[in-house]
């Protein structure tokens, strides 16, 4: 199927830079709370299908522009990696956009990555040719 639901679209934009992430943020934070809930959870998938590393972790901390003391950025260091991916996106809803801006720094890296590496332009992934 070539086709990927409204905010899969968004999350994709977002990691490969089509959409900023203050439009994507400015989206997400106007959704109901099981809309962002459902959206967490599909970052997450995203996030796993890339496969990211502890030092793309490390480095979405700060493309993601939280402090490194804020409770996702905490989170996202420890491991096991995917485990606190999963926790930070079942965060309580007042740390939903801190989690959001976390998971898609942490996507768009290792998608990035993944794009370059394993895909280089020549993958039957319809979703990384958005632009």
């Amino acid at each position: 199927m070539d086709e990927l639901s409204a905010s899969e679209r968004i999350i994709n934009e977002l990691a490969q830079g089509v959409r900023g992430i203050d439009d994507g943020v400015a989206w997400f934070a106007g959704l109901s709370e099981s809309e962002r809930d459902a959206v967490l959870r599909e970052v997450v998938l995203c996030i796993s299908q890339a496969h990211p590393t502890a030092e793309e972790a490390r480095a979405s901390v700060a493309r993601s522009g939280l402090k490194p003391t804020a409770n996702p950025a905490v989170m996202i260091q420890r491991a096991p990696l995917m485990e606190r991916v999963g926790r930070i996106a079942g965060l309580p809803a007042d740390e939903h956009v801190n989690a959001f801006r976390l998971l898609v720094a942490l996507f768009s890296i290792a998608d990035t990555r993944r794009r370059e590496t394993e895909c280089r332009g020549q993958c039957g992934h319809f979703w990384h040719n958005l632009s």
